[in-house]
């Protein structure tokens, strides 16, 4: 993600209506597009409109739950909507979006794109290969790639944020936290200021953790706070979300640390 880009202030994105699919045939009833589109984080490469090409910024990307909710993020501001799906065609609803100020350069592809989306379909998809075009009647095109997922045992999960499900406050400056849950049923990483290790029993959307075993390190004051907020997981069974190349794992007492897979 672009590290010049400044928030200004931060709109909550509103509950979505569930989206409709193609009607099924006989009933009226409604479906949602299958893989490949669903299910999928597509990294937007770049916009063409009027015959004109413009790269995307870093971070840009959208994807389309299985119940047709979209999320993504327009080049500066995270949006939500709607995805309707009719054969291999697509149109998007009204886009809710975040409200950040960018750079100039963010700025004005995400007032292109969301236009596009808003305006321009419904857009004929075609995916094959991991990239997915979207191209309106016009012959305006989104280009796009698919960005796997990061997977949950093996990947470095560096730790960003501490909080509950309502208010979540970074970590202090120069903090290192992580753990990595490994395919032997092992964990290991930092809790800010010592090492740690112990089992991890993955089952249901849920982390066993047994009792942690640590290095006996003394560090400052808020280093060491991180710390015993990290060891609050272990000995215990918390709750996982993964989403795309983040984590957030839910203690039993709320407590949320919310992680990141690093590069």
């Amino acid at each position: 993600m672009d590290k010049q880009r400044t928030t200004l202030g931060v709109l909550t994105l509103l509950p979505l209506a569930a989206a409709c699919g193609a009607q099924t045939a006989g009933n009226g009833s409604t479906r949602t597009e299958p893989a490949p589109l669903t299910g999928v984080h597509w990294t937007v490469d770049s916009l063409t409109l009027g015959g004109t090409t413009t790269r995307a910024p870093s971070g840009t990307y959208l994807r389309i739950g299985d119940d047709g909710r979209v999320s993504g993020n327009l080049g500066c501001n995270g949006f939500g909507s709607k995805a309707t799906f009719t054969g291999d065609r697509v149109a998007f609803g009204g886009l809710r979006t975040t409200d950040m100020a960018c750079e100039k350069g963010p700025m004005s592809f995400e007032r292109s794109l969301g236009r596009a989306l808003a305006d321009k379909g419904p857009f004929t998809a075609k995916a094959a290969g991991g990239r997915l075009t979207l191209t309106a009647g016009a012959g305006d095109r989104i280009n796009l790639t698919e960005e796997k997922d990061a997977p949950l045992r093996g990947t470095k999960w560096k730790v960003t944020a501490l909080g509950d499900t309502d208010v979540s406050q970074p970590l202090p400056k120069g903090t290192d936290a992580y753990l990595v849950l490994r395919e032997d049923g092992t964990l290991d990483g930092r809790l800010g200021c010592n090492h740690v290790s112990g089992r991890a029993t993955v089952s249901d959307g849920h982390i066993t953790l047994s009792r942690a075993r640590t290095t006996r390190m003394m560090c400052q004051d808020s280093l060491m706070r991180t710390e015993k907020t990290l060891l609050g997981l272990f000995d215990s069974k918390i709750a996982y979300r993964l989403d795309h190349r983040g984590i957030a794992l839910t203690s039993t007492n709320g407590t949320v640390v919310s992680a990141v897979a690093d590069e």
